[in-house]
């Protein structure tokens, strides 16, 4: 159960990539807010820069990345700010990650154990048989058999290397999760197990998420609020209902009906037409204006700032709404 009480708050977020001739503009003035136990949702195409946003979060924006602007604060702190052992800390210990694809965040060439141990080990000072453990208790807690924590990766199907990841993020008990399309590659019914077990420990034990994936039906389940992002910037953020039953930006509409509903009448899925926008050769105005079938004149030229509308539950960039 969310609370009001904001855990990690982000103010105009920018991240650059630093090229030999340009520099390529992947985030731009993201601003939103996790609370306490709240499951918080990225969504948007690939390439959106859902990820970049993670790992600047993370404090894992490495070269040629740049955070560049803006502001995230964790608890009060200014985590751009925080260097050494602060950091150390700050990454594991509060906030953790679930990567990509568990086959390549796992080494296929040790044991599991030694994989969750070393998290333990180096985060916690617990060792030998204290650390392992904890490690069992975490494979445990996440639906895995203790004997198994010396199998190697490739000796697990994929729910279960996925169930191993999250095990690793939750053994130092963090404030906070991202999660980075933690059931992708994974079929509908293991997605569904993977997504029942990540809801019955935040209830179990008061962590926040960041859940990000390009899957809008998907996050509309477990998330409580959503962000939704379009070639680098947040366009709408709205309580997961409200995303699903009236979505206010033109982008937001689009992803939805590029879905099968899960009930009523079958409709006809339709995609969205043309490609996002490449990072060097950015339209002017609004992002998404040429491929929006709503597009005003306005929107060709001038950019929609964000406004929150609390009639609608929402806040969105549209001029549409202004």
């Amino acid at each position: 159960m969310s609370s009001d009480r904001v855990l990690m708050k982000v103010r105009d977020l920018t991240v650059d990539y630093m090229g030999d001739f340009e520099v390529l503009r992947a985030v731009e003035n993201v601003s939103f807010d996790i609370r306490e136990g709240e499951a918080f949702g990225l969504a948007g195409e690939s390439g959106c820069g859902k990820s970049t946003v993670a790992f600047a979060l993370a404090r894992l924006t490495r070269l040629p990345g740049l955070v560049t602007g803006g502001a995230i604060e964790f608890g009060g702190e200014d985590v751009l700010g925080f260097t050494g052992d602060r950091l150390r800390a700050y990454r594991w210990r509060e906030v953790s990650f679930v990567f990509q694809s568990a086959m390549n965040a796992l080494n296929p060439v040790i044991p599991a154990s030694e994989q969750i141990i070393d998290a333990i080990e180096t985060h916690t000072g617990k060792t030998g048989d204290a650390a392992r453990k904890r490690a069992a208790e975490m494979f445990e807690l996440v639906g895995i058999h203790p004997d198994r924590l010396d199998d190697y990766p490739h000796q697990f199907s994929g729910g279960m290397r996925q169930r191993i990841c999250i095990a690793i993020a939750l053994c130092l008990n963090p404030k906070l999760i991202i999660m980075d399309e933690p059931t992708t590659a994974l079929d509908v019914v293991v997605q569904r197990d993977i997504i029942e077990q990540i809801v019955a420990l935040k209830a179990e034990l008061g962590f926040s998420v960041l859940f990000i994936t390009h899957d809008l039906g998907l996050m509309i389940e477990f998330c409580d609020r959503i962000g939704v992002m379009y070639a680098g910037e947040m366009v709408e953020i709205a309580p997961a209902e409200a995303i699903l039953t009236a979505p206010q930006h033109p982008y937001t509409r689009a992803l939805g009906r590029s879905f099968p509903p899960l009930s009523g009448p079958r409709v006809r899925m339709e995609g969205i037409a043309g490609s996002p926008p490449d990072l060097s050769e950015l339209p002017v105005g609004c992002r998404f204006a040429p491929r929006c079938g709503e597009a005003l004149p306005l929107c060709r030229h001038a950019a929609p700032a964000m406004i929150s509308y609390p009639e609608k539950r929402c806040q969105a960039a549209c001029h549409l709404l202004q």
